[in-house]
């Protein structure tokens, strides 16, 4: 295993190239990549911090003056509906002494640090700072918080800490076409729940999520009516895209992630028998994964807090009529009980993967036709890796063998 002060060098970068070639050669990525605690301090500079990542639904802060905190990455930002009505982004740390600024959620039209009460308004200026009236030169137009940029999509919130990231909307394209006929910048998720300090890599978490192969082995019996050889991959992978997707056919109509195969909740109206007989899983890195059922869409909001933990939040979303239902709760109990089923199966896997992937003997192991995808995630990331290399190459075509 090679140490974290051997990473970065010409070697390891010239040996992505055969992680990026077509399916049939490819062989997964450097196990260093997954452990080193050296790694993910490069890619959050590399990735973390120039990509747009997933926060939450615009409808966590359906009114104006609500906001939520999230880390990310070590950074603290608050995401607020401002008193306009438009979704905003910024840092939490106060720039007098560096204090974070609030926690949780809350409603406010401005925020006070408890500190020393300095005072911020929606759009990160200071608008007050006790008893600086003796401090030299000092201005409070040069003491406001950094603003994040901001996009939605889908109903989901997007932040970028680079302010000169190009949009993220028309990166998405490929896959808008499969989410039309759920309408989900309308559809609800009445609550989400949080998996914290979960052992294995980020990365890890986004291949097990994407992962066709392994759907009827380590999912036998509960997922036969989604069988691994269903697996598609539909639409030609583009490097400029920011998502990775697949299709996962259904034996039969209205198929369901539980023990009884079928959907649980009021399938989405507008959907077509074609998208009534599969699903979609798809990764927008580095921390959105999305999937689409026939009665539900599910999301994880994948936060790394080590180069070896996470910390995971998944949401369900639902067509609003399925709120009507007297049995909705009762129905989002039995929902929830049968894609746990799959939860703790994939929790067992992805934890001893992270273990396996620490040994002297991990492998770069070879890949199935059904892990199209991982060779396309691949590609993202070491396109990535490759612009952001210490002394390294920074050309960025990827060249795909036998294509």
């Amino acid at each position: 295993m090679t140490g974290s002060t051997g990473l970065f060098t010409e070697e390891m970068l010239a040996s992505f190239e055969s992680s990026i070639t077509n399916v049939a050669h490819a062989e997964t990525l450097p196990p260093e990549l997954y452990t080193e605690a050296a790694f993910l301090d490069f890619e959050r500079e590399a990735i973390f911090m120039k990509e747009w990542l997933a926060v939450g639904r615009a409808e966590q802060i359906p009114e104006n003056g609500d906001w939520f905190t999230i880390d990310l990455m070590g950074e603290p930002v608050v995401v607020l509906r401002s008193k306009e009505g438009d979704i905003r982004a910024m840092s939490a740390v106060c720039q007098h002494r560096a204090m974070q600024l609030c926690d949780g959620t809350g409603n406010d039209s401005t925020f006070k640090c408890p500190y020393h009460h300095w005072i911020y308004g929606q759009d990160g200026r200071l608008l007050g700072a006790p008893a600086m009236d003796k401090t030299a030169d000092f201005d409070k137009s040069d003491y406001g918080l950094s603003t994040l940029q901001v996009e939605l999509w889908q109903g989901f919130i997007f932040v970028n800490f680079d302010a000169s990231a190009e949009p993220l909307t028309p990166t998405l394209d490929r896959y808008n076409p499969y989410l039309t006929n759920y309408d989900l910048e309308n559809a609800v998720c009445p609550s989400t729940f949080t998996l914290e300090g979960m052992p294995w890599n980020w990365k890890v978490m986004f291949e097990n999520f994407n992962d066709g192969y392994h759907a009827t082995k380590l999912h036998q019996f509960v997922q036969d009516f989604c069988p691994s050889e269903m697996s598609a991959f539909p639409v030609p992978w583009n490097d400029d895209s920011n998502v990775v997707f697949r299709t996962a056919g259904y034996t039969h109509i209205d198929g369901g992630f539980n023990a009884t195969h079928r959907a649980i909740m009021p399938v989405y109206p507008d959907l077509t028998d074609e998208e009534r007989t599969r699903s979609t899983f798809a990764l927008i890195p580095p921390m959105l994964c999305l999937g689409t059922g026939a009665d539900q869409c599910f999301y994880f909001i994948v936060r790394p807090t080590g180069p070896e933990t996470i910390d995971v939040e998944i949401g369900y979303i639902f067509h609003p009529s399925a709120l009507d239902d007297p049995l909705f709760e009762e129905k989002l109990i039995l929902s929830d009980t049968g894609v746990q089923v799959f939860v703790r199966q994939d929790q067992e896997v992805t934890e001893k993967v992270q273990n396996g992937l620490r040994s002297r003997f991990a492998p770069r192991g070879r890949y199935s036709w059904q892990e199209e995808s991982h060779v396309q995630f691949n590609r993202w990331l070491v396109q990535r890796y490759r612009a952001a290399w210490p002394g390294g190459s920074q050309t960025a075509a990827l060249k795909v063998v036998g294509e």
